[in-house]
C-alpha cells in the first residue's frame, strides 16, 4: 500500500466547498441526554477544520454514530456532536436536518467560505454501508473537493469514506496523515531495533499481524490472553485459561517462522493466577506452563515484566497492541502499567495502536509519554496486517 498520499496542504481551497469526513463517533450518556461523555474525537478533528476555515473554504462535514442500520434514530443524531463542536470552534456549525435530502442540499448550496456545516449521521442512509454510487455521488455533488480525516473508518469501504472519492479529487487531512507517517513509517521504514508488543485476548484476532510483522519486526513480544494458546501449544497446562485449542498449530508455526527468520519472539516465563475472573480472586504466582486446575491466568508475573521491560529499553520503534492482561482489575493491571510504564522512559518512537492499549495508556496517566497513539482500533490492526485500507487507497497519490 502506497502511504505517500496528498494532504490539504497540496489543493488550493479557497472559495472551494470541501466535504470532510470526519469521526465523530463519541460516546454519549445512556440516559438518552444527548450529553457527550468524551469529546476527545471532536477536538482531534479541530486542526483540518480550523486549517480549512483559516484558508476560505466552506466546510461541510460528515460522520457516523453508533449502528443505526440506515434507520433514523434520534438518540443517535449528530445534533449534540454540532453544538460541542460549535463551543469548541467559537463560531456556529450549521445543522443539516438530513444527510443528502432536501435540507442537507439547500445548506451546502448557501455555504460561504470560512463556514461549516454538519450532515445528519451518514448511517441513516442505507446505502452508506453499502457503498451504494448514488449515495456516494449526492454527497460529492455538494461539494468541490473530499477530504478524509477519519481514521477510525477507513479500513470500511462506506461511501463516505471510500465511494465519494469517485467524483471528487481525494485528500488526506492531518489526523490520517500523521497515521500513515507513524504507522506507515514505522512499517515501511522503522527505526530498529522494531519491537512489536501483541497482547488481547485471542490469538486468532493477531494472526495478520503476527504474520506480517514476523516479516518486520527484530521482536515479537506476546501477552494477554492469548499467551495461553502458545503455552498449551508446547505442552504447557493452562488451567481455565483462556484458549483457543483450534489455534495452537498455528502457534507452533509462529515459533517455527520466528526461529527461521532470526526474529525474537518473547512468551511468557510466569503468570498471575486467579482462582476465578473476579477483581476480588485469590492470587497465585506460578511458572509458565504450570496452572493449576481452577485457575486462569489473569496477568503477566514479574519475572516476564522484567523481561519485556528490557527488551524495549533499547528500541528504535515500539508497536503496542492490546493489554497484557485484565487490565480492569487493578490487581492484573500490573503487567500493562508495567509495559506503559517502560514505554514512556524509552527513547524509542512509541505507537499505540488503538483499542484497550489506547485505553491502557490513557488511563494511567502516559498518554503524552508516547510518539503517536492511533485513533483506529481496527483500522491500525488492519493497517498492521499490510491490508490495503479503502478510505486510504482512495485517496490521491503524493
Amino acid at each position: 500500500m502506497n502511504y505517500h498520499k496528498k494532504t490539504v496542504k497540496d489543493v488550493d481551497v479557497k472559495g472551494k466547498k470541501v466535504l470532510l469526513r470526519c469521526d465523530f463517533n463519541v460516546p454519549m450518556a445512556k440516559d438518552g441526554s444527548g450529553v457527550i461523555t468524551d469529546d476527545k474525537r471532536i477536538r482531534a478533528a479541530l486542526p483540518t477544520i480550523q486549517y480549512l476555515l483559516d484558508q476560505g473554504a466552506a466546510v461541510i462535514a460528515c460522520s457516523h454514530m453508533g449502528k443505526p442500520k440506515g434507520e433514523v434514530k434520534p438518540e443517535l443524531s449528530l445534533k449534540p456532536v454540532a453544538q460541542r463542536l460549535s463551543e469548541l470552534l467559537g463560531k456556529e456549525v450549521i445543522m443539516a436536518e438530513d444527510v443528502v435530502g432536501p435540507d442537507a442540499q439547500a445548506k451546502a448550496k448557501a455555504l460561504q467560505p470560512g463556514q461549516i456545516m454538519l450532515l445528519e449521521n451518514t448511517r441513516f442512509e442505507p446505502g452508506e454501508t453499502k457503498n451504494d454510487p448514488a449515495l456516494a455521488k449526492a454527497m460529492a455533488d455538494m461539494a468541490e473537493i473530499y477530504v478524509s480525516d477519519a481514521f477510525g473508518a477507513v479500513h470500511r469501504a462506506h461511501a463516505s469514506t471510500a465511494g465519494v472519492a469517485d467524483y471528487l479529487p481525494a485528500v488526506s487531512g492531518f489526523l490520517i496523515q500523521k497515521e500513515l507517517d507513524f504507522i506507515g513509517g514505522a512499517l515501511a521504514n522503522p527505526k530498529r531495533p522494531l519491537v512489536a508488543i501483541l497482547g488481547g485476548s485471542k490469538v486468532s484476532s493477531k494472526i495478520g499481524v503476527i504474520n506480517n510483522l514476523l516479516e518486520i519486526a527484530d521482536t515479537i513480544i506476546i501477552g494477554g490472553g492469548m499467551a495461553y494458546t502458545f503455552s498449551a501449544a508446547q505442552g504447557g497446562k493452562v488451567g481455565d485459561s483462556l484458549l483457543e485449542a483450534d489455534w495452537m498449530d498455528y502457534a507452533n508455526d509462529m515459533v517455527k517462522k520466528a526461529q527461521e527468520k532470526g526474529v525474537k519472539l518473547l512468551l511468557p516465563v510466569d503468570t498471575v493466577c486467579g482462582d476465578k475472573f473476579a477483581p476480588d480472586a485469590n492470587i497465585q504466582i506460578v511458572k509458565t506452563g504450570e496452572i493449576p486446575d481452577g485457575w486462569e491466568g489473569l496477568d503477566i508475573g514479574p519475572e516476564t515484566v522484567k523481561l519485556y521491560c528490557d527488551a524495549v529499553k533499547d528500541a528504535g520503534t515500539v508497536i503496542w497492541n492490546g493489554p497484557m492482561g485484565v487490565f480492569e482489575f487493578p490487581a492484573f493491571a500490573k503487567g500493562t502499567e508495567a509495559v506503559a510504564e517502560a514505554l514512556s522512559k524509552t527513547e524509542a518512537i512509541t505507537i499505540i495502536g488503538g483499542g484497550d492499549s489506547a485505553a491502557a495508556v490513557q488511563q494511567l496517566g502516559y498518554a503524552d509519554k508516547m510518539t503517536h497513539i492511533s485513533t483506529g482500533g481496527g483500522a491500525s490492526l488492519e493497517f498492521m496486517e499490510g491490508k490495503e485500507l479503502p478510505g486510504v487507497a482512495c485517496l490521491l497519490d503524493a
